[in-house]
């Protein structure tokens, strides 16, 4: 056995050489990721979904006035989601229902920011979602810099607005997400959306049990020919942490209705 071993031995070694007879390191190619899967790799998917439930605080605004400030919390499967404004009122999705509570308070916007910025908060790591279909892009310029982008669709039947579509920006040093152009169909027809493309750009990223996060968002306007035009609003996302799921989080409230 002993001579086994040394034989062994004998054949990496004389196989670790050049040929000038030196013994090389030898360098194992990395692992081929695609476009998408680099991403979610940069933000340490698997931590992120290892977790039950995250929660954050978002503070949004448009044109300088306040738009959103909740809490968010949400299954990291996107599953259910609730959203605790600062105003009192509360949206919950148990995964099939929305609810909005109390029962009079104003729904107009609920199911958009039910779905909305949760989307935009978990975007890293759902970008191989069951749905989603990739086609690569050209390189373009951000800001004076040059990122890989690819254009994310969806087969129909995803989501709540499958005809949506996302041209992803990544960091070419980090592979993090860095921007995402998109269009809003909810609530109006594609053709209209397309006249009216948005880009979200993602920075000062933190760690949160060694999951990547970004705590500054700013949107503006966009356009394929142009790229990034005027600024519309920033939010600050804080206080990301995880939580077990709690019994209860993702009920029906009391004094709530039901939003269609």
């Amino acid at each position: 056995m002993k001579g086994f071993h040394y034989l062994l031995f004998l054949l990496i070694f004389i196989s670790c050489k050049n040929d000038s007879g030196q013994p090389v390191e030898i360098v194992r190619p990395p692992k081929v990721l695609s476009f998408s899967q680099n991403i979610e790799e940069a933000h340490n998917k698997p931590a992120f979904r290892g977790h039950e439930v995250v929660t954050f605080h978002i503070k949004l605004k448009f044109g300088g006035n306040t738009r959103l400030d909740a809490n968010i919390s949400m299954t990291t499967n996107s599953e259910k989601v609730r959203v605790a404004n600062a105003n009192g009122a509360t949206l919950v999705y148990d995964g099939k229902k929305l609810y909005l509570s109390p029962a009079s308070a104003n729904g107009k916007n609920a199911r958009f920011d039910i779905f909305t910025w949760q989307y935009f908060f978990s975007l890293p790591f759902k970008l191989t979602d069951p749905g989603t279909i990739w086609e690569e892009k050209s390189a373009r310029k951000l800001n004076g810099n040059t990122y890989q982008t690819a254009r994310l669709t969806f087969m129909p039947g995803t989501g709540d607005s499958p005809e949506d579509w996302y041209l992803i920006y990544k960091d070419p040093d980090t592979n993090r997400l860095k921007a995402a152009a998109y269009i809003v169909t909810f609530n109006s027809e594609p053709e209209e959306a397309e006249k009216n493309p948005h880009i979200i750009v993602y920075s000062d990223y933190v760690m949160v049990e060694e999951v990547a996060f970004a705590s500054n968002w700013k949107f503006y306007k966009w356009s394929e020919e142009n790229g990034i035009g005027q600024q519309l609003g920033e939010a600050e996302i804080s206080d990301i942490h995880f939580i077990e799921k709690e019994k209860g989080l993702f009920k029906k409230p009391t004094d709530s209705r039901i939003i269609d």
